[in-house]
């Protein structure tokens, strides 16, 4: 894993046909580092993701704001749901009929930016972020238009018809299915709603430890929130890049597109493609020169002294925060950050390069850099279905002791459900359709809790364990990173 900066002294030189990469030292002032061929026929591949035109001088030819856009609106919807609780019980927010807690979500799910563009942002910053309302970063769009299934040109699967992954169909007692991605996020809506209303005529649930529950948490012991954030990564973010952004075998789309002029603007068909892929990884545009650290907390900084933080190239999103966290917490190295972000850079230079279409050599060099990417996201994504496996492991740990935290093992356990929802998503996923369907068996659609007989504790703890296995294997994981029978030790 990467420790330290790296903006300042590093980038890599790739002979445009042979691949040969050399290195070579970055002037300190030198930000961009953006001119992509140098007097050697060679292709200089930047530190930062900054790409001058083709077509307009002086214009940068990255865009990638509808993906900035999703972004901010999955945390938004993130937040909305963590302080709905407090804010029905101070009467900040207060549902009184079916419909009014799912038209609250959908606000963020069907985003409308004709009425509500001008709405402040949710997320914020400090310093203060550069834009302060949903229309200064994009507009026009929402998350269920990008859910998979929903843009289906590009689908490796009908997934009205293939999704796989959820069989209880208890969560869609008030409403929504488990038959397709949609179906799903619109159950966990409704469940959200019943137990809201719920709260707001008296009805306060608890856990078996009796702790009362949010909103979102229900006596199942799966944490909705949670599980509305972390599908959606995976069914928008993810499958977006990894099954139209950056697939090939579909005329016009993704790495099939047009390296010629977009229209009148700055950047070819094909850069655009390719930006929109980098834009829902979510890393900042110079990630290089964050430490694993700084991308884990706070994962953003004011890189160019303006005072502000600008959410389209100095924050780093969701998917790039978990490469550097699970470097950091890796017992035998793993450097998800610098694989992702490299092969980013040297894809998107390859593609500038080009005067035209690209060759059949630069074809295959664009597609061996999606691949590396792409596999450094999909690990990134598998080992935090592993780290928590580890940590639903260790809640249940603590079965009949004072340490034991219902909400808390609620939450682990769903992250992992919804990360590994999502790895069906990827056309070239390393996990069999086989495998998948396994783990999802294994680990089921909710924990395992500490009212349950104790042989069916035991073999829940070892079908956990197995399923971290099935994700080892198909993965080539380090068995140090794995952990034990009681999810200690790895990530």
């Amino acid at each position: 894993m990467f420790m330290t900066p790296r903006a300042n002294n590093l980038k890599y030189l790739v002979a445009a046909a042979a691949l040969v990469f050399t290195a070579a030292c970055a002037d300190d002032n030198d930000s961009s580092n953006n001119d992509t061929n140098n007097n050697n026929g060679e292709l200089q591949v930047p530190d930062t993701y900054n790409f001058d035109s083709r077509f307009v001088e002086g214009e940068s030819s990255v865009s990638y704001s509808g993906q900035i856009f999703r972004q901010v609106l999955i945390a938004d919807l993130k937040g909305f749901i963590s302080g709905m609780s407090d804010a029905i019980d101070s009467g900040d927010f207060a549902p009184a009929a079916e419909g009014d807690v799912v038209g609250s979500l959908d606000f963020y799910f069907r985003f409308d930016s004709a009425a509500n563009g001008d709405l402040p942002l949710g997320l914020s910053a400090d310093p203060a972020l550069k834009q302060a309302t949903y229309n200064d970063i994009s507009s026009g769009k929402d998350l269920v238009g990008k859910l998979a299934g929903n843009d289906s040109a590009t689908d490796h699967k009908d997934w009205s018809t293939e999704f796989v992954g959820w069989s209880d169909t208890t969560i869609a007692a008030n409403g929504g299915s488990v038959t397709s991605p949609e179906g799903l996020v619109t159950a966990f809506f409704a469940t959200i709603e019943a137990n809201a209303l719920a709260r707001v005529n008296g009805t306060m649930r608890t856990g078996t430890d009796g702790q009362t529950l949010p909103v979102y948490v229900t006596e199942q012991g799966q944490d909705l929130n949670q599980l509305v954030q972390k599908f959606l990564l995976m069914g928008v973010t993810y499958s977006q890049a990894a099954d139209d952004y950056l697939d090939s075998g579909t005329d016009g789309k993704g790495l099939e597109a047009s390296n010629t002029q977009h229209n009148d603007s700055p950047y070819s068909t094909l850069e655009h493609q390719w930006d929109e892929g980098f834009g829902y990884f979510g890393a900042a545009r110079d990630y290089l020169a964050y430490s694993d650290e700084e991308i884990a907390n706070p994962g953003f900084k004011d890189t160019n002294n303006d005072g502000a933080i600008d959410l389209k190239s100095e924050y780093n999103f969701a998917n790039a925060v978990y490469a550097a966290k699970r470097d950091l917490s890796a017992v035998a190295a793993t450097d998800y950050t610098a694989q992702a972000m490299e092969a980013f850079l040297t894809g998107r230079a390859i593609i500038s390069s080009a005067d035209g279409e690209l060759s059949a050599e630069q074809k295959t060099a664009l597609e061996e850099q999606r691949d590396i990417a792409l596999m450094a996201w999909e690990n990134t994504m598998a080992a935090n279905v592993v780290h928590y496996i580890n940590d639903t492991l260790q809640a249940m740990g603590t079965f009949g002791t004072e340490d034991y935290d219902f909400v808390k093992h609620a939450k682990v356990w769903s992250e992992m459900k919804g990360f590994a929802l999502g790895l069906q998503f990827n056309p070239n996923a390393s996990l069999s359709d086989a495998d998948f369907a396994q783990f999802h068996v294994l680990v089921g659609d909710a924990p395992v809790l500490a009212t349950a007989d104790q042989a069916d504790i035991d073999q829940y703890k070892a079908d956990l364990v197995a399923a971290r296995q099935i994700i080892g294997d198909a993965h080539g994981f380090a068995a140090e990173n794995l952990g034990d029978a009681d999810g200690e030790g790895g990530w």
